[in-house]
């Protein structure tokens, strides 16, 4: 059931993705009325968490099964004993999936009140507590210990400080203060610790800070997947593009059983820098992480550095592994995007320039794989049709394992090729309403068949390069 509204964006941004949506070929097929009411569909549910939790665990350290079992036990500390299933995904082995409870009704308001920013009202609908940089206003009174009501400021219109707000804002749930109002709004830089602990949130999900930090990573199920269809081997030499936070680039080192190398660019410093945090908290040693525009990552001189670092001679990889930057409109929940039309725009030419570097450093016979966490046409299918006929060298691959839906038409691809691709499109069931009583009853494969569909917008292609003639 939709308890929040659509997403707010920008009149031109909404027209712009409607577009792409409601685009000749889509309305051919399915006639305008059902393609609107899709597009319509699409829009709430962004602004709605996915019906599950995902985390990742750590095969190089540990066994799934083990890990599995010290996640229930945490899950019965955080739910005051309530009994919450965890799934292993049959497809994705080292994948857990625990479903989220919710929209809880029955929670009464408080009359203290925080207001949160939308980022950080984002994060409690997945499960984290408040921290004191995202608090955007408190009650006038409001003492730790105080039980109280948080709410998102979706429009960003609460000024820091302020005493009370009278904008838009939307029920997150509500949870115990840590700190008064005056040592929230003291000013002191140290503070960035949790200032409201959830403890009746509209949807309840676990929270991961610092749970099993060496075991898991919290990853939402199609970035998971990327990993897994790039298929990387013991062994082998493989590009991660654009890396950071590293949550794929520590898959890959995993899943090769640390067994080769992984160079991991990013061309943010504090970014790289979480990257090789990771890296060393998960115990992987094949990582090398490098600051570094991936954009110029192609050796022009063609004379090989002995560090083994960026740029790098043509040719140099097996795999390469491109999670591009994008516009991001399919991360979930996300009540308000205020970015514009030209900043939605902006990233198409960018992917571009990244996927030309990443087809001149793959080898003949490699594996590419471009993947974004967005919706729009223009970086997604738009993409592969420009790469297919950029690149005679590129061939479309079908994809292992096949768990997202189809590509969307509009970009001139043909049916076979858009059976090849996979977008993760969250309007494709309804917005469940999930209690403990209903997870009783559910059978296993109900449950994983929503997990597939219900979850981030996303999307994935896979291209293998020619071997020379």
């Amino acid at each position: 059931m939709s308890i929040f509204p659509k997403i707010s964006l920008r009149p031109e941004v909404e027209n712009y993705l409607k577009e792409g949506f409601m685009n000749e070929e889509v309305v051919s097929a399915l006639g305008e009325q059902e393609a609107e009411r899709k597009f319509e569909t699409l829009l709430k549910h962004l602004s709605h968490p996915p019906s599950f939790t995902t985390v990742r665990v750590n095969t190089n350290l540990t066994s799934v099964q083990h890990v599995k079992n010290l996640l229930l036990d945490e899950l019965q500390k955080q739910f005051n004993g309530l009994s919450v299933p965890i799934l292993q995904h049959p497809d994705l082995q080292d994948v857990l999936l625990i479903p989220v409870i919710g929209p809880r009704k029955n929670i009464t308001k408080q009359q203290c009140e925080v207001i949160v920013g939308a980022q950080c009202g984002n994060a409690v609908l997945r499960g984290a507590h408040v921290y004191v940089p995202g608090i955007m206003s408190a009650s006038k009174f409001m003492k730790s210990g105080d039980v109280i009501s948080v709410y998102s400021d979706i429009k960003g219109k609460c000024k820091k400080g302020a005493k009370e707000f009278d904008g838009t804002k939307v029920f997150l749930g509500n949870g115990i203060s840590e700190l008064s109002r005056k040592e929230i709004f003291s000013g002191l830089p140290e503070l960035k610790g949790i200032g409201i602990r959830m403890t009746e949130p509209v949807y309840l999900s676990p929270s991961f800070d610092n749970v099993l930090p060496s075991y898991l990573f919290l990853q939402n199920l199609p970035s998971a997947l990327v990993t897994h269809v790039l298929n990387p081997q013991p062994g082998e030499k493989i590009l991660d593009l654009c890396a950071a936070p590293g949550g794929k680039t520590t898959h890959i080192a995993a899943l090769m059983q640390d067994q080769g190398e992984v160079i991991a660019l990013d061309k943010i410093f504090n970014k790289v820098e979480k990257i090789r945090q990771n890296a060393l908290l998960l115990r992987l040693k094949s990582i090398r992480a490098f600051c570094f525009d991936g954009t110029k990552a192609v050796k022009l001189d063609m004379v090989e550095d002995t560090e083994g670092g960026p740029p790098f001679l043509p040719e140099t990889f097996d795999r390469i592994l491109l999670d591009a930057p994008c516009s991001g409109m399919g991360q979930r929940p996300n009540m308000a995007c205020t970015w514009t039309l030209k900043e939605v725009t902006s990233y198409q030419p960018l992917q571009r320039r990244l996927f030309t570097v990443a087809v001149q450093l793959l080898k003949p016979g490699g594996v590419l794989v471009y993947s974004t966490c967005t919706i729009t046409l223009a970086e997604n299918e738009e993409q592969v049709a420009w790469a297919l006929a950029t690149f005679p060298c590129l061939q479309l691959q079908p994809q292992e394992p096949q768990i997202g839906g189809e590509g969307m038409m509009g970009a001139g691809l043909s049916f076979e090729q858009l059976k090849q691709l996979q977008r993760f499109d969250p309007s494709a069931v309804p917005l469940q309403d999930t209690d403990i009583d209903s997870l009783r009853d559910a059978r296993a494969e109900d449950m994983m068949w929503l997990a597939n569909k219900d979850c981030i917008g996303f999307f994935i292609a896979k291209f293998v390069k020619c071997k020379s003639t």
